[in-house]
């Protein structure tokens, strides 16, 4: 589906962490939909290198980008040499930055910050330099526990992951008030979609529970799934709030969501409806109780107003759709 009409021929686009679930995303839609944009993807790939958490630390993979036809630069956005190269070789129009040390249960508070809040600064002064608007990857973690609906200003961050995020749109807006580029960030909240699967556990709880059940074993939920409820919004709704904030009415910082909170248990019981299985759920102790969001649930009516965003997957729709995508990577890399 295309989102804008705007013309993009000889726009060249710079993807950020193009080799991962968001970002080879974007660089399909713009191949699909814009085929005569140039889209750079820079990307770390993965490696052995591991965080302290045993979590790879990048989880970029080329399976994400097989069929991808434009540049692609392996690379790391801390370095230097590397932002220099983009600044004197390229001239961007659009910044997509999704590049991230993602992992919220990660303890490196040193190479977050690093990572998420300095890197970014100089991609934002490398925007500035090429008069290309940013839009970057923010989170819902910023919100931590608050209250439901979570709303832009009311955030308390729990870990240093949404710390680092929220640092990120701190300094976008200071950027916003002195730079002629338009600045937009998009939190977003609990995303599932085609090329998750290379985030290994961190993906969805959909793409997990969907390949538990198609290995025949019965999903295993927290006890009261029924009652832990979270915004979860398709990767097809992600793609939308970006390409509509290439040229939003105003900077600024906003939700991406459904507005809609759903449960765990929701989830498993459409997945099961959608592959024909009548598995029975197992019930488990939760012990992320006192550390663990209860409700999600995203205000969206100011990305409403400032994007043109309208949400277009309920979940049922966004698991059907998903269904068969789940299936093939259940064939071709788990079975």
């Amino acid at each position: 589906m295309r989102y804008i009409d705007d013309d993009l021929d000889n726009k060249t686009i710079l993807i950020t962490g193009g080799a991962g679930f968001i970002g080879s995303n974007l660089a399909f839609y713009f191949q699909e939909n814009h085929p005569d944009a140039k889209v750079v993807i820079v990307d770390s790939f993965r490696s052995g290198e591991k965080l302290s958490n045993g979590n790879l630390k990048s989880f970029g993979h080329f399976k994400n980008l097989i069929g991808f036809r434009g540049e692609i630069i392996s690379g790391d956005i801390n370095d230097r040499d590397l932002l220099l190269n983009l600044e004197l070789n390229y001239k961007f129009d659009y910044i997509f930055h999704e590049a991230a040390i993602s992992d919220t249960t990660a303890l490196e508070q040193d190479l977050m910050v690093k990572t998420n809040v300095n890197a970014y600064k100089d991609l934002l002064e490398l925007a500035i330099k090429h008069n290309a608007n940013m839009i970057y990857a923010s989170s819902a973690a910023t919100y931590g526990n608050a209250a439901s609906p979570q709303i832009v200003g009311r955030e308390a961050p729990q870990n240093v992951y949404g710390f680092s995020k929220l640092c990120m749109d701190n300094l976008s807006r200071e950027y916003m008030q002195n730079s002629n580029i338009s600045i937009v960030g998009l939190r977003y909240f609990n995303v599932y979609g085609p090329r998750e699967y290379f985030k290994n556990t961190t993906a969805s709880m959909v793409l997990q529970f969907g390949h538990q059940i198609l290995l025949g074993k019965n999903p295993r939920l927290f006890e009261d799934s029924d009652k832990i409820l979270r915004d979860f919004i398709y990767i097809e709704d992600i793609i939308q709030a970006n390409i509509k904030a290439m040229n939003p009415k105003k900077s600024g910082i906003y939700n991406v969501g459904t507005g809609k909170a759903r449960s765990f248990q929701d989830i498993v019981d459409i997945l099961q409806r959608e592959l024909g299985t009548t598995l029975s759920c197992e019930y488990i102790p939760n012990p992320f109780i006192g550390s663990y969001q209860f409700h999600t649930e995203a205000d969206i009516a100011s990305t409403k107003e400032a994007l043109d965003y309208e949400p277009k997957f309920e979940m049922e729709d966004g698991i059907k759709a998903y269904i068969s995508e789940i299936k093939r990577v259940f064939e071709e890399e788990v079975k």
